[in-house]
């Protein structure tokens, strides 16, 4: 028999340990790979989804380093509402994005849990109310027997507690004020990133806009130069007809045309690719067709004659940086009036109002001596307590002493970095005022080698088509004017964007760049 029970003991016993141990927190190594140069097999539920969980053994072997699809992930956000009709500027494009960019919802929703953290702060200087109430019930039975006699007994115990309690911080040498002030600029904090991630965007749509502006112009240019191309070729047929021209001169018209044919081709890719940047910088889907303005005409900026030490003087009230680094500052001197606050004492107000009731039900069966066989009380009361207090901090194993020497590092640090964000600031607003004088510069040099290539080309092909010059003279003045064209359409945007730069360091990009 002992054997038997040692064996069923032993029967139960086994698989309940190893249910037991497989549960430990080592057992989720399952749902790793399994080794480093091993793919995972990942389980997924009945809708794709990837699920957390060791692969089974009936589960089909990994293909590889590929994950399975996920049919929820199939689907696109919603486009924005996109009129295909009509020709988008930037400043529309920018409105476009705002709407829906990501960032600029993430920034907003930043800023507003900081509000609410501020009111959160606010609201200890408010009362605290709360309400209590508690309920039980006890029942003990109980039969006694003895000499052919029985003698039960059931007690029955209920009653209820409710209690409304106020407590009230009333002075606290400022330190509630100190905690509401570093929430507040924690709040100007994150409004200032919210203006800053907007104007982030603004500058980022801007440079793809313009970068896109100036692919589409070279893009223009290569149908230029392949019409030019074209006339070449046709003069030098016309020069073959008439006995002047040679062979060769057509063959290298021919290739010519062969070199603008491809140089359209490749233009007309970069011309794609750098749409689909645009649409990704502006968070619009890149299945989205839109129309966009042509701003090869734009104006360059007119008033750019202030001196640097204006221009930079300006940008340093404006900087979203610099102003953070300012409430930054604000914020860790408030922290220290927090800190120091909490060595001084506490005034306190605490009331309460409780009302009580219970009952007490005893009975026995049969009845004993002078006890009867049942007895039922019952009680009801009121209780109020109002205390004024105070509590001062005499001991706390230097906690709060290290806590004030943080906070003051803390401040310290908050200065240094307001220093160290001027400092930068600087840098990048002189360094975008030289950029944008350079770009200007430049476009004037490019328009005049433009003008004067184009100049040398009319001349060389006319005099190609009267049998007087060569066709060498003729494709290196075309060349020479391909290149003038891209450098000016190059110029043009690198100046449009050098302006977005500069004024975004300087705090003033609020709209689309209106030069």
């Amino acid at each position: 028999m002992i054997l038997e029970g040692s064996s069923l003991l032993r029967t139960r016993l086994v698989p309940l340990l190893a249910l037991c141990l497989s549960g430990c927190a080592t057992s989720a190594l399952q749902m790793a790979p399994p080794a480093p140069d091993r793919p995972w097999a990942p389980s997924v539920d009945a809708s794709g989804a990837l699920v957390a969980q060791a692969s089974s053994s009936t589960a089909p072997p990994a293909q590889g380093y590929v994950l399975p699809p996920n049919p929820a992930a199939a689907t696109l956000p919603p486009p924005p509402s996109i009129d295909t009709n009509h020709v988008y500027g930037l400043a529309e494009l920018i409105d476009l994005a705002g709407s829906t960019n990501p960032e600029t919802r993430i920034a907003w929703n930043d800023a507003r849990n900081a509000a609410l953290a501020a009111g959160i702060a606010r609201s200890t200087y408010l009362p605290r109310v709360s309400a209590t109430a508690l309920a039980g019930r006890q029942w003990t039975g109980t039969t006694q027997s003895a000499y052919g006699l029985s003698l039960g007994q059931d007690n029955r115990l209920s009653g209820g507690v409710g209690v409304l309690s106020l407590d009230w911080l009333l002075f606290d040498f400022g330190q509630r004020k100190a905690l509401v002030d570093a929430a507040d600029q924690a709040t100007v904090i994150a409004d200032i990133a919210f203006t800053g991630a907007h104007q982030k965007l603004i500058h980022d749509i801007s440079l793809a806009f313009y970068a896109y502006s100036a692919v589409r112009a070279r893009a223009d240019g290569t149908v230029k130069s392949l019409k030019d191309a074209q006339d070449i070729l046709t003069a030098a047929e016309s020069r073959k007809k008439h006995g002047v021209g040679t062979v060769i001169e057509i063959a290298q018209a021919r290739q010519f045309v062969a070199q603008a044919e491809l140089a359209k081709v490749r233009a007309d890719g970069d011309d794609a690719e750098a749409y689909a940047t645009l649409l990704s910088v502006a968070g619009v889907s890149p299945l989205a067709r839109i129309r966009l303005a042509d701003v090869s005409g734009r104006s360059l900026p007119a008033d750019l004659d202030q001196p640097i030490d204006q221009v930079l003087s300006t940008a340093l009230q404006r900087r979203p940086d610099v102003l953070a680094a300012i409430a930054a500052e604000k914020a860790a001197n408030a922290n220290v009036r927090m800190a120091q606050a909490s060595f001084l004492p506490k005034v306190f107000l605490s009331a309460s109002v409780n009302r009580a009731s219970g009952s007490l039900a005893l009975s026995a069966l049969p009845a004993v001596g002078d006890q009867s066989p049942t007895v039922d009380l019952a009680n009801h009361g009121w209780g109020k307590t109002v205390m004024l207090g105070v509590t001062v901090p005499l001991y706390t194993g230097g906690v709060k002493n290290a806590e004030l020497a943080q906070a003051r590092n803390r401040a310290d640090s908050a200065q240094e970095a307001l220093e160290r964000a001027k400092l930068g600031a600087a840098q990048e607003v002189v360094m975008a005022y030289s950029k944008l004088h350079t770009s200007l510069a430049a476009i004037a040099a490019a328009m005049a080698l433009r003008d004067a290539s184009q100049t040398t080309y009319d001349a060389a092909l006319a005099a190609f088509r009267h049998g007087v010059g060569s066709s060498t003279d003729v494709l290196t003045a075309e060349r020479q004017l391909i290149e003038a064209r891209d450098a000016v359409a190059d110029a043009h945007s690198a100046a449009l964007s050098a302006a977005a730069t500069l004024a975004l360091t300087c705090g003033n990009l609020g709209a689309a760049p209106n030069p």
